[in-house]
């Protein structure tokens, strides 16, 4: 039975909510054109704030308000001069971590402690990081003398609002370029926080600029003539709509997109360490993780003992406010991304898998799901083959090690693969034939500032983080 946890919530008093908010072009918060709208928290139902809405003229301000920084002032600036801007804003993103971590599981619904220690740290890690490189991008690999590309179009979904913006803002800013960067339309909260980091910061004006809105906001900026490099993370069937509108064009792209991961269990793993990090891999942030572990492929002996101690674990799993720092698993995101989990999930019922969940009470109002997982799964399943971007888990089995690479290869995305072995030798071997973008060995959504991510084939191009990061931003 699990543990009784007593509530113990974190106060919302650290944050303040406008009531209002407009985009942030060159400096300062303005209007916008377009129609506003309502950000909710997942977790109540309740609305927010209102939002502003950037129309096409918006966009053409603020790219423009970013092109007149880079002119002017940002590309010609010394790099340690440039290094200092993001020190600075590293130190205001921790001194102002709990501020942060609150009005991000607020307005996305993800666990407290997840956007405490996780999503917060690395935010600041990535400035830091991407601060010491601002000086030295002769060593990057581009050449002794690259150049930034100019001004830089970024697009970032809601699964991650804070740590997305993190990795693309960072190296832009740290190889001399502006940007121009809009947030998901139902997570917008924290970039705009970060506008009043900027502006904390002396960051000159133009520099980052940030426009709200939903997808024709996007739709705008990626065609902008004015934008020199496009960085988009999101779903797959919007990245190839990205990549039609910039073909023959001279924009730069990198896009990081969907992902189906295989997490790979042999008999001679560890299995309360392997349990723990199927876990990690698909409840974290409620699934809504491009690169989770969604695929269980578990070694056919050891199977049965391997399920049962995971149904044992996630009958532990609690889940709730997500201001409740007991909290495991939050509220879905949206009532859209709900109906989409619940609907490929009935299919799966349907197609024969069959269906588990702990004994789960659900809160009354808000968005949930309970931690889910389809045994008896084959790889004609739509569960097996479609991202469901939530907390559900399909379980294959296997024979061979070459049975299992094959099964997690068979899938048109490529972001990420997990093995779960003592023998170092299989780890390698293993790591070589999986075609995935990342590989985690023993463990699973480990992040570094340092270690770079992206994908192949739907999974998209281009990578994010590490010295490669710096690539997609410099000529």
């Amino acid at each position: 039975m699990p543990f009784e946890y007593a509530p113990a919530p974190e106060s919302r008093s650290i944050v303040d909510i406008k009531a209002s908010y407009g985009l942030f072009i060159d400096g300062e918060f303005v209007d916008g054109h377009g129609k506003s709208f309502k950000t909710i928290s997942p977790s109540t139902e309740e609305v927010l704030a209102e939002v502003a809405e950037a129309d096409e003229a918006d966009v053409d301000a603020a790219v423009k308000a970013a092109r007149k920084a880079y002119d002017k002032v940002w590309s010609k600036l010394p790099g340690r001069e440039r290094a200092k801007y993001l020190y600075r804003i590293a130190r205001i993103i921790q001194e102002r971590s709990r501020e942060l971590a609150v009005l991000e599981s607020i307005d996305n619904g993800k666990p407290i402690k997840e956007s405490r220690d996780v999503d917060i740290p690395i935010v600041a890690a990535h400035f830091f990081y991407y601060a010491g490189w601002a000086d030295k991008l002769e060593y990057a690999g581009r050449g002794t003398d690259p150049q930034p590309l100019g001004v830089a179009g970024q697009i970032i979904p809601w699964n991650f609002p804070l740590l997305m913006l993190a990795w693309k803002i960072a190296p832009a800013l740290a190889c001399g370029n502006t940007v121009v960067l809009k947030p998901a339309e139902t997570t917008p909260l924290t970039a705009l926080l970060f506008a009043e980091i900027c502006q904390q910061a002396d960051l000159p004006p133009g520099v980052v600029n940030i426009i709200t809105g939903a997808g024709g906001t996007g739709q705008a900026l990626v065609a902008h003539r004015g934008i020199d490099k496009v960085a988009f993370t999101g779903s797959t069937e919007v990245g190839k709509a990205i990549a039609r509108t910039v073909a023959g064009t001279d924009k730069k792209v990198t896009l990081e997109l969907g992902g189906k991961a295989a997490n790979i269990v042999f008999d001679d793993a560890p299995l309360d360490q392997a349990v723990e990090g199927i876990v990690t891999g698909i409840f974290f942030n409620q699934g809504h993780v491009c690169c989770a572990g969604s695929r269980l492929l578990v070694q056919e002996s050891v199977a049965e003992e391997l399920l049962a101690r995971l149904k044992r674990r996630m009958s532990t799993l609690r889940v709730g406010d997500p201001l409740d720092k007991n909290t495991d698993i939050g509220a879905i995101n949206s009532a859209e991304q709900l109906a989409r989990i619940r609907e490929l999930s009935a299919i799966g019922e349907a197609e024969g898998a069959g269906r588990w969940s702990p004994e789960c009470e659900l809160p009354t109002t808000g968005f949930w799901f309970p931690p889910t997982l389809f045994t008896d799964v084959t790889q004609a399943h739509r569960i097996a083959r479609e991202e469901i971007f939530g907390p559900v888990l399909s379980v294959l089995t296997f024979r061979t090690p070459s049975e299992a690479v094959e099964k997690a290869n068979n899938t048109p995305y490529g972001l990420s693969a997990g093995v779960w072995t003592e023998k170092g030798s299989r780890i390698l071997s293993m790591a070589n034939q999986l075609r995935a973008g990342v590989v985690w060995a023993n463990t699973f959504n480990k992040f570094d500032p340092t270690s770079p991510f992206g994908g192949f084939k739907e999974s998209g191009y281009g990578r994010e983080g590490g010295r490669h990061g710096l690539e997609a931003y410099l000529k």
